[in-house]
């Protein structure tokens, strides 16, 4: 599998240094994740762009798609004026999915002023509240089909069908499903819940898979372990609508940046050329509007 592209939809830089953004999730006092565990080995003071690079060198990362870390900041486009000046400077990342709460009578502005970045491809607005069934939100949401914007969600497990009615009643915005749909147990009977789950969703056209983050809740993984997490995603929506990232460097807790990417590879060997392409990285260029490949980009 070596020389084969990857377009990296999922990592997370920070500055705890930095005078106008806050990570409140990696401060010194934050508890740990209940699911991602101690995660004490990720709370140094940067991860910037540069170092993404420098460990990711050897691994033939074309594309790179950074998706909110900034938790806690007073103006959300601080991050996302951040992270252009990386890619101005190095060329990473490729697309930034930024933050914005959906909620606020603003959003419109706001998204206009992420936008003004020329790397901006998509919002994240994190939360475990009603947000699905909030008239507020799902303005806001709309919005983002103003800009061309792909959402990425983390919507828990029993709101997937909330989240297949948002996508049907805003088809022109594109839904994208993080982190697998983020299993957070993996006996056999939460995964035929889970795949029932990620079937239906599936149904709708304008969501796609983000397969990545799948070590956060299988902490000594293996290839076998994420096999069947990995393969029914791409059962689920097809070779045309599935793409991996990392998590990275979160996922780092659980393993080196060539153990996911090599994982991943190995899973999908079988598959013919052009899906493995696609898997890895066409479908990602496509959905994220990132371009074809640059050689020597990251």
């Amino acid at each position: 599998m070596a020389g084969l592209p990857f377009v990296d939809t999922h990592v997370h830089f920070h500055d705890l240094g930095h005078p106008r953004l806050r990570y409140a999730w990696l401060e010194p006092d934050a508890p740990p994740d209940p699911v991602t565990g101690p995660d004490g080995a990720i709370r140094a003071r940067r991860y910037w762009a540069d170092d993404f690079v420098a460990e990711t060198r050897f691994h033939d990362v074309t594309k790179v798609v950074h998706v909110q870390a900034a938790l806690g900041t007073a103006d959300p486009v601080e991050e996302t004026r951040w992270l252009q000046a990386f890619a101005d400077r190095l060329g990473v990342p490729h697309g930034i999915v930024a933050y914005a709460d959906l909620t606020r009578p603003d959003t419109a502005r706001t998204l206009a002023r992420h936008a003004a970045f020329a790397n901006l491809r998509g919002i994240r607005d994190l939360r475990y509240d009603d947000y699905l069934t909030d008239e507020a939100w799902l303005r806001g949401y709309a919005l983002l089909e103003r800009h061309g914007l792909v959402c990425c969600d983390d919507p828990a497990l029993e709101r997937f069908p909330q989240a297949r009615r948002l996508a049907e009643r805003v088809p022109g915005v594109t839904l994208c499903i993080d982190h697998a749909g983020y299993p957070r147990h993996r006996d056999a009977a939460y995964f035929r819940r889970w795949r029932a789950a990620m079937r239906d969703i599936a149904g709708a056209r304008n969501v796609v898979v983000k397969i990545s983050g799948l070590g956060q809740a299988d902490h000594r993984w293996t290839v076998e372990s994420l096999r069947p997490w990995v393969l029914e995603c791409v059962e689920a929506f097809g070779t045309d609508r599935a793409f991996f990232g990392t998590n990275w460097p979160v996922d780092r807790l659980y393993s080196s940046y060539g153990d996911v990417v090599g994982a991943y590879a190995e899973i999908i060997a079988d598959f013919t050329e052009a899906e493995r392409r696609a898997l890895f990285a066409g479908n990602a260029e496509r959905i994220f509007r990132l371009g074809g490949r640059e050689e020597g980009t990251a």
